[in-house]
């Protein structure tokens, strides 16, 4: 029986069609000016030139809508899975993670880590306690593994809840240094483990804090009328992400977007409904 050779395999068609794949491929990432996003872990960017123009979003409680039309997302690290926040920075979100640094609760993932002779009186939050804040070497391993499991999830963010103790009744004898030592290690800590440092509330401080934090968020500046005192942050090009509780966004979003913050209204559960301010 005679074999017939075998015909050459026609490879033009396969290259034409390899080169149009790798056209496409090249043409795809350009395709409307997207930006890269920054690898997770890396630390979040705030332009100066993009601050007054932040819309964000700020939910604890309930199902987390990534829907929500907002540039920056404040989260609870715990609840949030790593696939949402995957998710969110496929949509371009900035994450920050919300981090309780001077209280801590019964319930919290790592409550036993903290020493019973560094916890204090009831904090403002359900079932919590003040920490010492002067207890750095205690503290800081427990912190620590807070910011980085934040940064594992892919937040580039965190938000310092709770840096406010020596204005409560903690228990312990804080002084303003007290504080003000124990933010500034915080912020250093954070910014060492990948993250961009942002101050919640504590707005007696802001002044001297503003230098070491990338941003600052604030509850209820309006009702308390305390929006000027938060002018450092502005003033620098640093974002001012604000909510009110209570009011119309008729009448304080004129004040807050004047100031250059970022305002919205939510109720105090923090789940994921909320009123903007318009961008000025």
């Amino acid at each position: 029986m005679r074999i017939r050779p075998r015909r050459p395999v026609a490879v033009r068609p396969l290259r034409r069609a390899l080169t149009a794949s790798v056209a496409v491929v090249l043409v795809v990432p350009a395709y409307g000016c997207r930006p890269t996003l920054t690898p997770p872990g890396a630390p979040t960017a705030w332009p100066a030139a993009q601050a007054r123009h932040w819309q964000w979003q700020w939910q604890l409680t309930g199902p987390l809508d990534p829907a929500v039309d907002a540039d920056v997302f404040l989260l609870d690290p715990v609840a949030t899975t790593a696939a949402q926040t995957a998710e969110l920075r496929s949509r371009d979100r900035r994450l920050i993670c919300q981090v309780s640094v001077g209280s801590v609760r019964s319930t919290d993932p790592d409550a036993s880590r903290f020493p019973e002779a560094v916890r204090g009186s009831a904090g403002h939050r359900p079932d919590s306690r003040w920490l010492d804040v002067r207890s750095w070497d205690a503290l800081r391993p427990v912190l620590a593994d807070r910011f980085r499991l934040c940064r594992g999830k892919g937040f580039g963010a965190v938000a310092l809840v709770d840096a406010d103790g020596y204005a409560a009744r903690t228990g312990f004898p804080l002084d303003f240094d007290d504080q003000l030592l124990f933010n500034r290690r915080l912020a250093e800590l954070a910014r060492s483990l990948s993250l961009s440092p942002g101050l919640v509330n504590d707005v007696p401080q802001v002044a001297a804090l503003a230098p070491d934090f990338d941003f600052a968020v604030n509850e209820e500046c309006v009702r308390l009328a305390q929006c000027a005192k938060l002018l450092p942050f502005s003033d620098a090009g640093k974002p001012v992400f604000h909510v009110e509780y209570t009011g119309s966004t008729d009448d304080f979003c004129v004040t807050t977007v004047g100031y250059g913050f970022a305002s919205i209204r939510k109720d105090r559960t923090l789940d994921a409904s909320r009123e903007a301010c318009p961008l000025p």
